[in-house]
């Protein structure tokens, strides 16, 4: 029984790695996109029935949506321009803006994004809170939350196929794709993959807000505010991100790139 447990595992990682079309790099994901759109939009509809969601016409929910379309434009141009349009498909964007001290956002497949309040204080402008839904929406679209469910799968549930956990488990699979989509990991492998898809995160999200019209140099001062906001913060290797220091660098590095988008843009 063992040896068949183990054959099916590996059958499953061989089977489930492909080239990422957004990054370029080899991924894990043992998930059909489809899948995790449909188990998206079913998420999102609960998540915001369950809280306060702000009415569209407020000013805040009207920024985020503002700043949510012109990035969304701007993700659509980049693909198209690359002959891959394949990486939005299946996507029907939404924006909502829900009442909450976290001081977070996140977007799920397909485009489902959510910014909390509590994250407006933070941002103080509409530009920094282009650079954190640029971010975000990069997660989604270089599907690291499919790809965190992969690796969440094969270490909780042994390489079981999908169909399995929704049948056998379906409470746990949806902890599990709450987890993974930043709503709601270890020591060892999933904090490096993660420290790495938050250093893609960062590159493609100032590329996007940038096309978007948004000045990406808006992202040093934002982060210095998020640091200073922190508290006292984990070693870096303990932690899921990277340190303040390595992510403003990094940033730094990413920057004229982002800022030719940025002049194109306007």
């Amino acid at each position: 029984m063992k040896n068949i447990l183990f054959a099916l595992l590996i059958a499953s990682l061989l089977g489930g790695c492909a080239m990422n079309l957004v990054t370029g790099r080899n991924q894990l994901s043992l998930v059909p996109e489809s899948e995790l759109q449909l188990m998206a939009t079913n998420q999102y509809t609960t998540f915001l029935a369950e809280n306060n969601t702000l009415n569209p016409k407020n000013s805040s929910a009207a920024m985020v949506d503002r700043v949510g379309a012109r990035i969304a434009n701007a993700v659509t141009q980049y693909y198209n321009g690359r002959g891959q349009e394949s990486v939005l498909e299946g996507y029907q964007w939404e924006f909502n803006t829900v009442a909450s001290d976290d001081v977070n956002a996140w977007c799920m497949p397909g485009g489902k994004v959510v910014v909390y309040t509590g994250l407006l204080p933070v941002t103080q402008n509409e530009t920094a809170l282009a650079i954190v839904m640029g971010h975000e929406i990069a997660h989604a679209i270089a599907k690291h939350g499919s790809e965190r469910m992969s690796r969440a799968m094969v270490q909780q549930l042994g390489g079981a196929a999908l169909e399995v956990a929704l049948s056998q488990k379906p409470q746990e699979t949806k902890d599990m794709f709450m987890m993974s989509y930043g709503i709601g990991s270890q020591l060892g492998a999933m904090l490096p993959w993660s420290r790495q898809q938050e250093t893609e995160a960062d590159q493609y999200g100032l590329i996007f807000a940038a096309m978007a019209g948004y000045d990406p140099r808006e992202a040093i001062p934002f982060w210095q505010r998020m640091s200073a906001a922190g508290g006292a913060k984990q070693p870096e290797f303990l932690s899921t991100h990277p340190s303040d220091n390595t992510r403003m660098r990094k940033l730094n590095q990413f920057m004229p790139e982002a800022l030719n988008y940025y002049s194109a843009s306007k």
